[in-house]
This record gives structure tokens, sequence and C-alpha cells, in this order.
């Protein structure tokens, strides 16, 4: 009866781990997506957006004063709600992705431009806007795994096909680089056999 539990335990976690693999990066990158977009609108409705007043001011140093307030919080409105539909509807991809690195960048230049504003007088002790803003790495660090499969990569579930098609990109990489072309995989097709020979 024990082992028998522990078996249905593994086939769940098993079965929950391919669900992942498979539904994650969508949930990923729609969730990234509403995110961008919900806090973007709120910038277009003055007194909403909780970094409307410090996201003005750093736009306004980073441009040398030539960029108000009431007109950069605008700007910025539409771009984080362009990244966002751009997460969503997966059009554009890296045109996104870039749009988000460097809207994200601007994100933490109050860590830097304002450390008053940021810190309670150690980086080891951020306000409230500093830790709002510290968060933004996760953020980043979202942008950068949707962007590893912008040109089609997935995330594999099974370490065993993993392990080898690592080796494969190796491999790919490599004759990419030995010979300035991408090897005709095609020619070269491994039947399921040779595929799971140890």
């Amino acid at each position: 009866m024990f082992f028998k539990l522990i078996s249905l335990i593994r086939t769940i976690e098993s079965n929950a781990i391919k669900w992942k693999a498979r539904n994650g990066m969508m949930f990923l990158r729609i969730s990234l997506g509403v995110v961008f977009i919900w806090f973007g609108a709120l910038k277009f409705f003055p007194g909403l957006s909780a970094a409307e007043s410090l996201g003005g001011k750093t736009i306004l140093k980073m441009t040398f004063g030539i960029l108000e307030p009431a007109v950069s919080m605008k700007i910025l409105a539409v771009w984080e709600c362009l990244i966002g539909l751009g997460l969503i509807t997966k059009r554009f991809l890296s045109f996104t992705l870039l749009l988000l690195y460097f809207q994200m960048a601007g994100t933490l230049m109050p860590l830097v431009l304002f450390p008053e504003m940021t810190f309670q007088g150690t980086i080891l002790v951020p306000t409230l806007l500093g830790q709002y803003i510290i968060k933004n790495f996760v953020l980043i660090s979202a942008g950068i795994v949707i962007g590893a499969t912008a040109k089609g990569g997935i995330i594999i579930a099974d370490p065993e096909v993993a392990v080898k098609s690592k080796d494969l990109e190796r491999i790919v990489i490599r004759y990419k680089r030995r010979f300035k072309k991408k090897p005709n995989l095609e020619r070269h097709k491994l039947s399921n056999k040779d595929l799971f020979k140890k």
C-alpha cells in the first residue's frame, strides 16, 4: 500500500512537471503582459500610480530636464502598454523584449539617482519605494527567460531528453562557429531507437 502511494505521488509529480513545461512559459508571458498593461494604464491617470512622482523625477533627470513629468508619464504609459500587448499577443516578441529591457533599466535608475528616497541610510535597508523598484529584478529575469524561447526554444521536462538536446545544441553551435552556417539536421535524422541509445 505504502509503495503504491509513493508511486502515485511520483506519477502525479511527473505529470505536474510535464504540464508546467508545456504551459509555464505561456503563463509567465501573459501574466507579465497583464502586469505591464495594468501598471501602464494607471500612468494615463495622474495620481493613480504609486511610482508616478519618482518616475517623473527620474525621467526628468535622465533627459537633463527636457521631458517634463506630465509628458514623460504619458510616453511611459504607452511604452508599458505596448510591452504588455506584445507579450500577450506574442507579436514582435524580440522587439517587445528590447522595449522591456530598456524600460526596466530606467526603473532601476532611482536606486542610483535618488538613494535618499530608495534606501534608509544603508543599501541593506530599502524603503517601501526601494523594495518596489528592487522587485523589478524578477521582471527582468522573467523577460530573459521569455527571450530564450522567443525564436522557438522550449522548456523540456524530461531530464534525459534535456541532456541529449543540450548536447545537440553544443554540436550545432560548434558547427556554426566553424563553418559559418547551420548544419542540415534534416539530412541526419535519427530514428527513435538512435535517440534513446544508452
